[in-house]
This record gives C-alpha cells, sequence and structure tokens, in this order.
C-alpha cells in the first residue's frame, strides 16, 4: 500500500507530525492511524468474504475474466511475441534490440534524429533539397457560409 514511500518521504511525515502535533501526541496519532488503517483493511477483507458466501460460484465466474483482463493489461507485443511465439524465452528480442542499438550508434542515427550537431552519415552526402514556399495544406471541402447565408438542408439526414 505504501511501497511507493521512500525513507525521505517517511521521515518528512514523522518531522512535519513533530512540528504540527508535538511530541506528547505524535505517538497517539500515529497509533490511530494505524489502527484505522487496520481496521479498513478488516473492513474490506470482510466485505469480499461476505460477497463470496453470498454469490457462491457466481463470484469465481465474475473473477475470472477479471483476472484475464488484469493479465492482458501488462502484455506489450514484445511480452505477446516471447511468449506466444518464443515460449518465454526473450534472449532472441534482446540479441536483435542490442544489433539495432549498435548499428544505429554505428550510423550516428541517434544524434541526427535527436537534433545534435556533430559529423554524421547525413551530413556527409548531398543535402536533401527541401522545395521553397509554403507548405501545402489539405484542401477544404466546404467554404464557410456568410453571414446572410442559410446552412444546407438534407431532408434525408433528419
Amino acid at each position: 500500500m505504501f511501497s511507493n514511500l521512500g525513507m525521505g518521504e517517511i521521515l518528512m511525515l514523522v518531522v512535519v507530525g513533530l512540528v504540527i502535533l508535538g511530541p506528547e501526541r505524535l505517538p497517539g496519532a500515529v497509533n490511530w492511524f494505524f489502527t484505522t488503517l487496520r481496521q479498513v483493511r478488516d473492513y474490506a477483507t470482510g466485505a469480499t468474504q461476505q460477497l463470496k458466501d453470498e454469490m457462491g460460484g457466481d463470484f469465481d465466474a465474475i473473477r475470472e475474466p477479471l483476472q484475464q483482463i488484469q493479465n492482458l493489461r501488462g502484455m506489450t507485443p514484445t511480452a505477446i511475441v516471447t511468449k506466444h511465439l518464443l515460449n518465454g524465452d526473450d534472449s532472441v528480442v534482446r540479441e536483435i534490440t542490442d544489433q539495432v542499438r549498435s548499428t544505429a550508434d554505428s550510423l550516428n542515427l541517434r544524434k541526427m534524429v535527436e537534433g545534435a550537431g556533430g559529423e554524421s552519415v547525413a551530413a556527409s552526402s548531398a543535402p536533401l533539397e527541401v522545395p521553397a514556399g509554403p507548405v501545402p495544406t489539405m484542401p477544404r471541402m466546404h467554404t464557410p457560409l456568410t453571414p446572410e447565408e442559410r446552412p444546407p438542408f438534407d431532408p434525408d439526414a433528419t
């Protein structure tokens, strides 16, 4: 529940608690917090157990598709290929990724794509010619209506 709290955050909470509550009331506040947290966990567990008891076998029938959806959330295209085509062996994918990175580094493509300075393969060859003038845009399908003009009426659309 509090897995994303680091030691620095916990120390800051203790210092803020000392300043706001004082050293006399801080232990009681910490005790109250953890007691309340334990009660909330017990209520949640009790509600889940009560739901299981009332629904019986239907609870598992509902829970199974939800578990499948939860498993699909972590599936990326790489994970799908690794799981289904490579039987969980991701060494092939890692080798291909390393080869692509080393090729990109040798061609200096990363710097060229990121816009960093320096000599690159594309800079040493002839520059690409870009046509001068405005960049063409998509044509408008309809011209805007004038203030006096009525919009078109389509009887089949209404």
